[in-house]
């Protein structure tokens, strides 16, 4: 175990450092252990148990015979997985975050932990998102896709964005990771190009996600949701300070967290703005709550604090407590 100097040392002088907590962004979730957890520990048990008064539906059945991995009730149940994860890291092992955070969907996991939205209206948000996405995407915005790549520094990326420009090819940037990942939305149709150029350019591929997310196509979207849908939802200050995931503010106010939310449909996540925004805020212990492959793991994160990625695998095996 690390005396309290080590710690101090590491954390550049603060002594345990101050730490902060992030809601990452959705992904494709392992059942086998998500169903597990969701059923197992009490509090995510309980939650789920709200969640599906709210909308009027077995949240885990649907979720168990889904076979989409963004599907509405996958969506849910990522949410209230994440949130008692959180609770558990509180309880279990004495996190106390001063600064919260929640690039893409992680934003809802955030709103919430924060005390600017509460957990019902966070679930009937998040379940009439799924459709209003589903439509508009099906019916307006059609043929869009938003595809994830890594080992690709922002020049090469230029580079063949140049190419896509002079094509006549919309496309956009929607995540920034890292120094050499990012998201770039674009029609499908040049999927299959866009990933030989990578490939070509020493870049690597990863996972394409539809529907979309992040960009500036999608303000009609934006628009409809906050007309429709926000105007039924009560904010609240946030107990505790949000840092947004597109461009670090720090939002301490209903209206900066409700604006971060809408910001999401038409603005990209740049994680490197949060992680410095932490950063100097003395954060120095990260919390990640939630089943995470990405935002835990790239160097900008690992390089610049302790990272605990608390998800459901390492909850239902035993862990050592906190010092």
């Amino acid at each position: 175990m690390e005396s309290k100097s080590q710690q101090a040392e590491e954390t550049g002088g603060v002594p345990g450092g101050v730490t902060g907590i992030v809601f990452p962004g959705m992904g494709p979730q392992d059942f086998s252990v998500s169903g597990k957890f969701l059923l197992i520990d009490p509090v995510a048990s309980e939650m789920l148990a709200e969640a599906s008064d709210t909308v009027g539906y077995d949240v885990f059945a649907r979720y168990k015979d889904s076979t989409s991995d963004y599907s509405e009730e996958a969506q849910i149940a990522f949410l209230v997985v994440c949130l008692a994860l959180a609770r558990w890291a509180e309880t279990t092992q004495g996190v106390s975050p001063q600064f919260c955070a929640g690039p893409s969907f992680g934003g809802k996991g955030a709103a919430v932990y924060s005390g600017a939205l509460a957990f019902g209206d966070a679930v009937r948000l998040t379940s009439r998102l799924a459709r209003y996405e589903a439509a508009f995407f099906t019916e307006e915005c059609p043929g869009i896709v938003t595809h994830s790549f890594a080992r690709t520094p922002r020049a090469v990326l230029d580079t063949i964005s140049a190419e896509l420009t002079a094509s006549g090819e919309w496309h956009e940037i929607s995540c920034h990771i890292d120094d050499d990942f990012y998201m770039l939305s674009l029609r499908d149709e040049r999927l299959e190009w866009f990933q030989k150029r990578l490939r070509a350019e020493g870049g690597m591929p990863l996972y394409t996600m539809d529907p979309p997310m992040h960009a500036s196509l999608f303000a009609p979207l934006r628009d409809k949701v906050e007309a429709e849908l926000f105007g039924e939802l009560r904010f609240a200050d946030p107990r505790i300070p949000v840092v947004a995931d597109q461009d670090g503010s720090v939002r301490t106010t209903a209206d900066g967290v409700r604006g971060m939310l809408l910001d999401g449909f038409v603005k990209p996540v740049v994680w490197p703005a949060v992680v410095d925004t932490l950063l100097r805020s003395g954060v120095r212990d990260l919390c990640v709550a939630g089943p995470d492959s990405l935002f835990s793991r790239v160097p900008r994160t690992t390089r610049n604090f302790r990272v605990d990625q608390i998800g459901p695998r390492s909850v239902l095996q035993p862990r050592p407590t906190r010092a």
